[in-house]
């Protein structure tokens, strides 16, 4: 095993441009977080230094934005560590050289400064299952007489809100030694700060930012400016016998004073060693599977914004998980979570928490649905996809595959056989198996149920209704799942019905998918405008699924196409270059993005079936299939945020990273085809 795997994802030499351009990550598994690009900008809307997950109707708020660091000596030198965008047309950087190295130690981030006669490190962390965020300067070298000055600027917002709307003509204000606490009215709750290190103090010197630039923000077409304000400057004398910094927390005092930063970090750095230690070997005898470990580590969270989750699982001496689908805009969704599942649970030995999610989901199903997404900030969720349900069933199959969990697979069984039935009789936005050939078909005037759901005012981008490829090929495989326990389950009627339905749907795909002319699967039949022939990813999902529907002898056709249109060193595209419809980059407003999102944009987690089916056809070549991995370690190394993988990247090299920085099903699919074709040593 990898022992404390570190990674450097910025260091002196490096264009000081990807300051603003690599971002980091930390995480509380609740689904807050603290995040911000290296420079120290913040360059998102969502970037901050505390955005704490809270209970129903709040969701995640920003309750810290940003943190202006200086220097100073007795001389009256004043050296600058964070970069900003305080009323400034260009971002300021870091004091020229002065940063000399950006790392990930164990995941958690490290900043490493130094001039002459001056060495120090900054780190931070969020301790487990707290709205929590430590921050701590360590002077490793240097004279007595350095002071730190801290100005912390406030905007409590939801983190997804307005960055123009305004900040609170007055705050509460509360300070006593070394605890202050912040109050911006009865909507959100006060932010409690500690202060670290002998001396630390206050002084009192209110501002108000009103033009502080999000300059991503910008580029994507939001509202991209608008006012932080500061109480004052906290200063602390650096001293090399102990840190300084401080600790912000919407948690209670007593939560608060608990943990001593060495203590904090040290906490943190044994429960990420314990994750090391568990996961595949495969996974953790790289620094790459590591990183990926770590990474996972994120995305599996208790859904403390939904108490009743609690007190449902409580009540039945479980405990809820969900998985985050995306940082830093996603909540959690089905689909992303049950694709997600393996790779983020059963590939890193996470067993019990991957019974947790399915157990969690499972109490939401309604009409033989489960959940597409929770929205932010409310207690239910939303059941608008077609094939969520499906992905459900496969995540079921590969847990019980891993565990032998029968007492959660009887628990689950009739929940999985009622969900088949009403797919039978038809469910919600025309969800149903067609009784003409047994194919399931879906499809509702102004929804996108497929995972391709790009949708901007009213415009749904990709609508495939009609009878899409790979919702039947994961219908076929759900059927088979359902017979197989049924039939282990000594249920030997039911099994036989699931066997019938599956039969007659296979015999139907194998004989109205194929798309004789260009050698491929249709994507979408019976469609509104009759079949769209489009070469699109979907396709792999009936040969790549445990149980494939298409036939053997069409697999080689359907591989060779999708490696030559489709394949590039970061995913799958999503459409063939070539196509009318396709679009070469992601970028641009929000319309201009969602045109291309499934349009040719290259999604990561695709390259988990491509894998799948590739290995079917190749079963002794693990060594080969490695390969197609071979463009995620120089992307988590640096690009987008450093140590994890991004959503989408555009389907021309250079193959620039987009959306999301750090997606689930990405990290998820990379991880899990890692451990499956075996993790290369490093020596």
């Amino acid at each position: 095993m990898i022992e404390q795997p570190t990674q450097v994802g910025w260091r002196d030499g490096d264009p000081p441009a990807e300051l603003l351009t690599r971002e980091w990550l930390v995480t509380n598994a609740l689904g807050g977080y603290a995040s911000g690009t290296i420079g120290g900008a913040c360059t998102r809307r969502f970037h901050g230094q505390l955005i704490a997950a809270l209970p129903a109707p709040l969701g995640r708020i920003m309750m810290f934005n940003h943190i202006e660091e200086t220097i100073t000596d007795a001389s009256g030198r004043c050296l600058r560590l964070s970069g900003d965008e305080h009323g400034n047309a260009e971002a300021r950087y870091p004091e020229a050289g002065l940063l000399r190295e950006f790392r990930l130690d164990n995941g958690l981030p490290v900043w490493r400064f130094e001039t002459e006669g001056l060495a120090l490190e900054k780190r931070l962390v969020m301790p487990h299952r707290q709205n929590t965020t430590y921050i701590t300067y360590q002077l490793l070298d240097g004279r007595d007489d350095i002071v730190l000055q801290l100005r912390p600027s406030f905007h409590f917002r939801a983190h997804e809100g307005l960055v123009s709307d305004p900040v609170p003509a007055t705050w509460d204000v509360r300070s006593d030694g070394r605890k202050l606490e912040i109050g911006a009215g009865e909507k959100y709750p006060s932010l409690r700060i500690l202060f670290i290190g002998g001396g630390a103090a206050l002084e009192r010197s209110e501002r108000v930012f009103e033009h502080v630039l999000y300059r991503i923000e910008k580029s994507r077409g939001y509202e991209f400016e608008g006012p932080l304000w500061s109480p004052g400057v906290i200063r602390i004398p650096l001293l090399r016998s102990e840190p300084a910094g401080l600790v912000a927390s919407t948690e209670s005092w007593e939560v608060l004073e608990a943990l001593a930063a060495d203590q904090a970090l040290a906490a943190e750095n044994e429960r990420l060693a314990k994750l090391l230690s568990i996961a595949a070997p495969e996974a953790n005898e790289s620094h790459f599977g590591a990183q990926l470990v770590l990474a996972a580590d994120q995305f599996i969270i208790v859904p403390k914004s939904r108490p009743a989750d609690t007190a449902i699982a409580r009540a039945t001496g479980d405990d809820p998980r969900t998985v985050i689908a995306g940082y830093h805009w996603f909540t959690d969704w089905g689909r992303d979570t049950m694709i997600s599942l393996e790779g983020l649970t059963l590939a890193t030995g996470r067993h019990r928490e991957a019974g947790n999610i399915l157990r969690t989901f499972a109490s939401y199903i309604k009409d033989g649905l489960i959940p597409n997404m929770f929205p932010e900030g409310e207690f239910g969720g939303l059941y608008h996809t077609a094939d969520a349900t499906m992905w459900f069933f496969h995540a079921v199959d590969r847990y019980v595959r891993a565990t032998d969990d029968r007492s959660t697979l009887r628990m689950l069984l009739p929940k999985l056989v009622d969900i088949i039935d009403h797919h039978l009789a038809g469910t919600h936005f025309g969800i149903g198996v067609d009784h003409a050939d047994g194919l399931l078909t879906q499809g509702a005037e102004g929804y996108q149920l497929t995972w391709m759901d790009a949708k901007v005012d009213g415009w749904v981008v990709t609508p495939r209704r009609g009878k899409a490829v790979e919702i039947n090929a994961l219908f076929y495989n759900a059927l088979s799942v359902l017979e197989h326990y049924l039939h282990e389950e000594q249920q030997e009627g039911e099994a036989a019905r699931m066997h019938d339905l599956a039969a007659r749907a296979g015999q139907s795909f194998n004989r109205r998918f194929w798309y004789e002319t260009g050698q491929h699967l249709y994507d979408v039949i019976d469609g509104p405008d009759g079949d769209e022939s489009h070469i699109r990813p979907n396709q792999l999902l009936a040969i790549s699924l445990p149980y494939p529907v298409l036939e053997r002898s069409r697999w080689d056709a359907v591989l060779k196409i999708v490696e030559e249109k489709l394949l590039t060193p970061v995913g799958l595209r999503s459409l063939a270059p070539g196509d009318p419809d396709y679009k070469a980059y992601y970028d641009g407003d929000l319309r201009a993005r969602d045109a291309a999102y499934h349009q040719g944009t290259v999604w990561g987690w695709l390259i988990g079936p491509f894998i799948d089916a590739w290995l079917k056809l190749h079963p002794d070549e693990n060594e080969r299939a490695r390969h197609f991995l071979d463009g995620f370690p120089a992307h988590m190394a640096g690009e987008a945020c450093v140590g994890s993988i991004s959503e989408v990247f555009d389907a021309t090299a250079p193959f620039t990273a987009r959306g999301c920085v750090a997606q689930a099903w990405s990290v998820a699919e990379v991880l899990r085809c890692l451990v499956k074709v075996g993790g290369r040593k490093e020596g």
